[in-house]
């Protein structure tokens, strides 16, 4: 548990004060701010942060759930009002035509960048020689079998609905490798957690940034450098007749959104929001607070804002003081 409790979060404490002072203010609206509720524990303790300081200034809020997708569609109908992580690897489309039909507003980008894509913990370079180049995967998709893809490699993707293009990908680029999806993200790092304890061969969908690097040294698939034309235009990479013949985003945006109404209706809170500014450490320890210490996420975001005081005091807008 000592190399697992690197952050430093392992002495905090559920049930802690959160030490930012009250606020003088009366909210524009009493209707509570919906936020988005996903099925990660980054963007979970995110929501959570947001919604404890939101509620700290006096806004009313509520917890969501939604899945990743049927989100932007719900934001966009004023069902849903706020994402505290949208992804440009996985949400780009869906969240562009939300703003682009004036459904949606972009509330700014975290200094966080973000990677998704196939991923490997460093012992499999030892039993696939070649990696992390995605040519490797080939002359070793027998050691990544299962019994449920024997003879070829099993891909182990994220839930069905963070929609990532992988059969795309494999069909493009000719993998001898079929996707398994796992059907949760707790599942999806149980089966990581088990297969490094044996060292047993396994590549699986992650992201960056997340705890799991930390817990787990690997690398991403080296696959072909993304351009937006790899998705839209066959013609474009290495199969002429094929799109997704590449590799995913690298340093990819991640952004705030909310339902277009938002700042007309909550003018301050929308400045709250535009000052939130996680880094990829902060989102790292968020993460681990819930996924390594154990914390439900509600505390994890209560731990989180007790340990960064100061942070948390440059984002408070000056107008709910």
């Amino acid at each position: 548990m000592k190399k697992l409790n690197q952050f430093g979060l392992g002495m905090l404490l559920t049930g802690v004060a959160i030490s930012v002072p009250a606020y003088a203010f009366t909210p524009e609206s009493s209707d509570p701010i919906k936020i988005v509720d996903n099925n990660w524990s980054s963007q979970k303790v995110l929501a959570r942060v947001a919604q404890q300081l939101l509620e700290k200034v006096g806004y009313e809020t509520k917890i969501v759930p939604s899945d990743s997708q049927g989100q932007f569609a719900a934001m966009g109908l004023g069902d849903l009002d706020l994402q505290m992580e949208v992804w440009e690897g996985t949400m780009n489309d869906s969240f562009m035509k939300e703003v682009k039909a004036g459904r949606m507003v972009d509330l700014g980008s975290h200094t966080a960048t973000t990677r998704e894509d196939w991923w490997y913990p460093d012992y499999m370079e030892e039993i696939c020689p070649g990696l992390p180049d995605w040519k490797a995967l080939n002359a070793c998709a027998a050691k990544f079998a299962t019994p449920e893809t024997a003879p070829k490699g099993r891909y182990l993707a994220g839930p069905v609905d963070w929609i990532k293009h992988d059969k795309e990908k494999i069909e493009a680029l000719d993998l001898n490798f079929t996707v398994v999806n796992a059907g949760s993200t707790a599942a999806l790092f149980g089966e990581l957690k088990s297969a490094a304890s044996r060292k047993e061969p396994i590549v699986l969908f992650n992201w960056s940034p997340n705890w799991v690097g930390a817990a787990f040294p690997g690398k991403f698939v080296e696959f072909p450098e993304h351009e937006k034309a790899c998705t839209e235009d066959p013609k474009w990479g290495s199969n002429p007749d094929k799109t997704y013949d590449c590799g995913s985003p690298k340093g990819g945006y991640l952004k705030k959104a909310a339902w277009s109404g938002f700042e007309e209706k909550w003018a301050c809170a929308g400045q709250l929001i535009k000052n939130i500014n996680f880094t990829g450490p902060m989102i790292d320890q968020a993460a681990a607070l819930a996924d390594v210490d154990g914390l439900s996420h509600d505390a994890a975001a209560t731990a989180w804002i007790e340990k960064h005081p100061d942070q948390i005091a440059a984002w408070m807008p000056a107008c709910a003081k």
